[in-house]
């Protein structure tokens, strides 16, 4: 599989996920794997990205949000999805959402040898592949060389209790957003439109894995939020971390002076 086989797959649910169509009446499935409520858009656009995979032969083991876990016996390939990141976005009509696919050759986040994230309120495509660059729709990018902080993003599954441990690095931002889909926030930090993306509560696998593939081949520095590195993550179902994710040197230096983090 390639960037190309993505491509066709994102080409796909763009063509059948429009804010326009009845799977946006945001009626409950029930709930997924991961514990969130399953929409009728994430059942829809996760069903035709395991199909097409299924559909080529792949040998392939699965973390998928709302499906869970498929392992397949002597493969080392994992296929991790977020059909729908932002589906709360998507069903409440508010145009910022997408889907994030990744593969990771190991067991680690280290391995991880594609992300792709598709915009699907536009079309937008972002992608990369380990050691050959970070690309926003066939063009090449990189992450903000700015040495001061302009937009700051972040997101937190309980703000109430996670927004005080951040609150000093919006001292250093010059606007701070919450935009409501992970995978999308770090593909715009990977173009240069974010200098700064946190998450002060963990988040989970299948909403960063293609979007620190993507941040990392563009330049920006990824550590969680007490400056470890996540490189060493396994490659599970259950993997979440915080993340703290800098366009640049300076940046991150900025970043961390402001957390206090040594």
């Amino acid at each position: 599989m390639d960037i190309e086989f993505l491509k066709n797959i994102g080409n796909k649910l763009y063509k059948e996920i429009t804010l326009s169509k009845p799977q946006f009446n945001g009626a409950s499935l029930g709930r997924g794997a991961a514990g969130d409520t399953t929409f009728t858009i994430d059942k829809i656009a996760e069903d035709i990205i395991i199909e097409s995979f299924e559909r080529e032969g792949f040998n392939l083991n699965i973390i998928a949000e709302e499906k869970g876990v498929k392992i397949v016996q002597d493969s080392h390939i994992t296929l991790i999805i977020d059909p729908i990141d932002g589906s709360k976005n998507a069903v409440s009509g508010i145009p910022f959402f997408s889907t994030s696919i990744a593969i990771a050759e190991g067991k680690t986040l280290k391995s991880l040898a594609i992300g792709y994230i598709i915009n699907l309120v536009n079309g937008d495509e972002f992608y990369a592949q380990k050691n050959e660059g970070a690309f926003f729709n066939g063009k090449r990018i990189k992450a903000q060389n700015n040495e001061k902080p302009v937009i700051i993003a972040f997101e937190a599954s309980n703000p109430y209790m996670a927004l005080k441990n951040i609150l000093p690095l919006f001292k250093i931002a010059s606007r701070v957003r919450c935009y409501g889909s992970t995978a999308l926030d770090l593909a715009y930090l990977s173009m240069g439109a974010v200098s700064i993306f946190v998450t002060p509560t963990p988040s989970r696998i299948f909403d960063f894995s293609a979007g620190i593939l993507i941040a990392k081949e563009s330049g920006a520095i990824i550590t969680d939020i007490e400056g470890h590195s996540i490189d060493k993550l396994p490659i599970g179902f259950d993997t979440r971390t915080t993340l703290l994710v800098c366009g640049n040197e300076n940046l991150k230096k900025m970043a961390f002076n402001a957390l206090k983090i040594l």
